[in-house]
């Protein structure tokens, strides 16, 4: 008898080790003004960083070389247009690829469409990044519904129907103890 109600209690026991490791769902975690920005500042040394190299090559290169000012002029304005179109694209791919900017990795977040939690199609995500340019010049005023907005989000997350949320690889979801 002993041997019977030994496994009764053994099975007992596994059954409630494989209730305590189901994942449950639970509502995201929206992050804040501190969180976002932080990210973007990283984003931006990035960008910058990549964009300094590259323009001090070019620079480099033009000042050995012996190039007409007319011609330099025109590698200078076609520079920036490539830094421009650097820019955009780092922020569309990432966005729309894992819905993380390098910026927003190291902080634990992610964009991702409100509606649903996917990640952004590559139309969004400019729109997006457009309206998260104009947020900026009326002295950064886009961004003062993040702070009380519900779900935190700016102007351009409304405009473009995103939230930035903890990223789920960072969340942890299980139910019960390891005791």
């Amino acid at each position: 008898m002993n041997e019977v109600a030994g496994r009764v209690r053994a099975a007992a026991r596994a059954h409630h080790a494989h209730e305590a490791a189901v994942p449950i769902l639970r509502a995201p975690e929206y992050e804040g003004l501190v969180t976002r920005a932080i990210a973007f500042a990283l984003d931006a040394a990035i960008i910058s960083g990549v964009s300094v190299v590259v323009g001090a090559a070019a620079g480099l290169t033009l000042s050995v070389l012996s190039v007409p000012s007319g011609v330099e002029a025109a590698v200078f304005g076609l520079a920036g247009a490539v830094c421009l179109l650097w820019s955009t694209a780092y922020f569309v791919t990432f966005w729309c690829t894992t819905g993380q900017t390098p910026g927003n990795r190291v902080l634990g977040i992610r964009v991702c469409l409100a509606e649903d939690g996917s990640a952004l199609r590559p139309a969004r995500a400019l729109l997006r990044l457009v309206a998260l340019t104009l947020c900026a010049i009326p002295v950064f005023a886009g961004f003062l519904p993040i702070l009380v907005d519900d779900r935190r989000r700016g102007i351009h997350d409304m405009l473009a129907g995103t939230v930035v949320i903890g990223s789920p690889d960072e969340v942890d979801v299980s139910v019960g103890s390891a005791a």
